[in-house]
């Protein structure tokens, strides 16, 4: 890692319970020429992939929802949130991810998705590269309820739904994910399910 504007990198770990967050020393090139120390709690996470699955035929997108603790943390008065399917990257490339991450949450068994974004979640603390896909679905690639894995204590509805009635959800701030408005942006501009 290579930078004419940083050096004296320093790392120290503060936990690796689940994921690593380490505080990060460095000293950084201003534009004024001097030299400054800075820190930042750097959160390592992996990257991610989430997907947009959407059917032409029935004008629908399946949606999940579930609790997410930090947004309960944070004014979130039931803790559940409407999301696309998503997932950490294993070892895995982004699209084998999200073809496994679908099959276990939502139940369906995708041929192919299209890669249309990749983007940093938080860069201010976060190491994480979401990669954002959209796919289209049949009532024939269903092989399961979904619902995630008990061995990663996931407990997920899935949410087959109209794509207006997606699309008034987001207006109207009930779905507040990041990657779900993106992706159902991305919908709407592109006129998936005209």
């Amino acid at each position: 890692m290579s930078n004419k504007h940083i050096k004296n990198i320093k790392k120290t770990l503060l936990s690796d319970n689940y994921y690593i967050l380490n505080k990060v020393t460095f000293d950084y090139l201003m534009k004024s020429g001097e030299w400054v120390n800075q820190m930042r709690e750097v959160y390592d996470r992996g990257d991610g992939a989430g997907i947009l699955l959407y059917n032409t035929k029935k004008k629908t997108v399946i949606l999940t929802k579930q609790f997410r603790m930090p947004t309960f943390l944070n004014d979130n008065k039931d803790g559940f949130l409407v999301e696309v399917a998503a997932g950490m990257l294993d070892k895995d490339n982004p699209e084998a991810c999200i073809i496994r991450e679908t099959e276990e949450e939502v139940g369906y068994r995708l041929k192919e998705v299209k890669k249309i974004y990749e983007a940093y979640s938080s860069p201010g603390v976060m190491t994480e590269k979401m990669h954002f896909f959209v796919g289209e679905y049949t009532d024939d690639m269903k092989v399961s309820d979904g619902g995630g894995l008990d061995s990663e204590a996931e407990d997920i509805d899935v949410l087959e739904i109209p794509f207006d009635k997606a699309v008034d959800m987001l207006h109207n701030g009930k779905i507040v994910d990041t990657r779900t408005i993106v992706l159902l942006q991305y919908a709407i501009i592109h006129k998936l399910l005209e």
